[in-house]
């Protein structure tokens, strides 16, 4: 997927909330957005826009030192979702439809971040998400793959939602799920030490994608996930990054998220915020 006009101010933002992540010092974090600038400046470049937010931020750690700026805040993250486990089960076990509100509960994870740990309350918080269906929802052409499926592949996100993803993971069971991380901490992305810390590894194989931007770039894939990939019999993708650089891989994939982003959104043709699982 391309980088878009409006993709750069979003990413120097960002730059500017890791450089004060990983460091104190003003006169680094001013050296970091000039350099960051320089990248963004050369945006032609990269094929996606994931891949630009790697070069930045490997250049933030670089700068600092600072191997995992997100660390504490993923920590946090997890703990919270932790918390909220036994509230999201016994929602589950209210509905009738368990795989459409699975699917529900994985793509409400997603707002596990930032925004949510600023409020009061999480569960009245993450409630009020649940109710909100999806726009759009292929969970019958799911079903129907699932009477034949022996393989699924989950790629991950963030690391808070990995608790969330325990729910839908435990829900395809006892199918083969492999659930896939970054190679190395880019933003608040899983990595294999996330999932692991999150518990997911009681439902699923955890392994690394071998890509360290904050999406899946198949060149940058090991031969491990590539192959499967390649013969996973359901692959579920999670988030907009994944989004981004999976979207015109040319496989057949579900893609969930919550449409975050203007520019996703309108790929997607839904409104802005709006919840989607898509087969594509």
């Amino acid at each position: 997927m391309e980088i878009f006009l409006d993709c750069l101010p979003c990413v120097l933002r960002q730059t500017l909330e890791a450089s004060r992540l990983a460091t104190d010092d003003l006169d680094l974090q001013r050296k970091i957005m000039e350099d960051s600038i320089e990248i963004i400046s050369h945006y032609k470049d990269y094929e996606c826009s994931p891949d630009l937010c790697r070069t930045i931020h490997k250049m933030v750690k670089s700068r600092t030192e600072n191997k995992d700026p997100y660390a504490h805040i993923k920590s946090r993250d997890i703990k919270s979702a932790k918390q909220l486990l036994p509230y999201l089960k016994d929602f589950l076990k209210e509905k009738e439809n368990s795989l459409y509100w699975a699917l529900k509960i994985a793509a409400t994870g997603n707002i596990i971040d930032s925004a949510v740990n600023n409020n009061a309350n999480m569960t009245e918080y993450v409630s009020g998400e649940l109710k909100k269906e999806f726009l759009v929802c292929d969970v019958k052409l799911l079903e129907n793959k699932l009477r034949t499926a022996k393989n699924i592949l989950i790629i991950a996100d963030n690391a808070g939602e990995t608790v969330f993803d325990q729910i839908l993971a435990e829900r395809l069971l006892p199918r083969n799920i492999t659930y896939a991380v970054r190679s190395n901490p880019i933003l608040n992305d899983a990595t294999v030490k996330d999932a692991y810390d999150s518990g997911l590894d009681d439902y699923a194989k955890i392994i690394s994608t071998g890509c360290d931007a904050p999406g899946t770039i198949l060149k940058d894939c090991t031969d491990e996930f590539l192959n499967i990939f390649k013969n996973a019999d359901i692959v579920i993708s999670k988030g907009q990054g994944n989004f981004e650089t999976l979207s015109e891989c040319g496989r057949p994939i579900f893609f969930l998220l919550k449409a975050k982003c203007p520019l996703i959104s309108k790929r997607l043709e839904v409104s802005l915020n709006e919840y989607v699982f898509m087969y594509k």
